[in-house]
């Protein structure tokens, strides 16, 4: 809106204004049982994204085509579609601000297991996955375990392809859990992943050095780890 070249400055801060007003509203209104629901069928997160992309379409010459996922598609995790609203509109945001950037194009879709969401202008086609604009969105994308893909061609536009797990990673079992160990080894364990030295960990359970050693012997043998300082993370995971 600030942007916009069909309202002077009064006008373009009064509708900013008015516009924040009204989404501070409507957070405030909103539950957190809402924000973080199990299940959002994916056609109702895409209406919401359109929504919030409207103000930039209403008050700019940008022209923004939205190509809906299926109606009979998997319903996404709460997690997945808020992320996924937010990555895109960071994404639209960073290939405005290239500039010559006229038409985009968003599309969405499902697999089954991921959320696949497409996103393509015809701007001047410089954008890259290093770009300080996208560092946001792709280090979200990879806190979902996800990927996310920056293809430009100078003169031409850039495309920006996302996928996004409907399921969580599973989590490791804790190596305490998957391998037999005797309880002063636990007490060793717990010890090294927490950064102590042999002669730390000697003068915390009252042993020597070299039974402290031992010990740590047997663990790398177990866990099948091959340095210390990766049983410590293994450990630690």
């Amino acid at each position: 809106m600030l942007r916009s070249d069909r309202l002077d400055d009064r006008r373009a801060r009064a509708v900013a204004v008015d516009a924040a007003a009204t989404a501070l509203v409507g957070l405030r209104t909103e539950t957190d049982e809402q924000r973080s629901a199990m299940l959002e069928p994916a056609v109702g997160a895409f209406a919401r994204l359109q929504n919030d992309l409207r103000p930039l379409v209403r008050f700019s010459d940008l022209d923004v085509q939205f190509v809906e996922p299926p109606a009979t598609g998997r319903a996404l995790p709460g997690e997945v579609a808020h992320a996924a609203r937010a990555i895109v509109r960071g994404a639209v945001l960073a290939l405005v601000d290239q500039g010559e950037c006229r038409r985009v194009r968003i599309q969405w879709d499902c697999d089954g297991l991921n959320l696949l969401v497409g996103i393509r202008d015809d701007g001047r086609g410089e954008l890259s996955a290093y770009d300080d604009t996208l560092r946001p969105m792709v280090e979200r994308v990879s806190a979902l375990d996800g990927e996310m893909n920056v293809h430009s061609t100078l003169g031409w536009g850039s495309t920006i392809d996302i996928r996004l797990p409907l399921d969580p990673p599973t989590s490791p079992d804790p190596l305490t859990d998957t391998v037999a160990l005797s309880a002063r080894e636990r007490e060793v364990l717990k010890l090294l992943a927490s950064g102590a030295r042999n002669r730390e960990i000697a003068n915390e359970l009252g042993i020597s050095e070299n039974t402290v050693k031992f010990h740590v012997s047997n663990l790398l043998l177990k866990s099948g780890t091959r340095s210390r300082a990766e049983l410590a993370a293994l450990a630690a995971r």
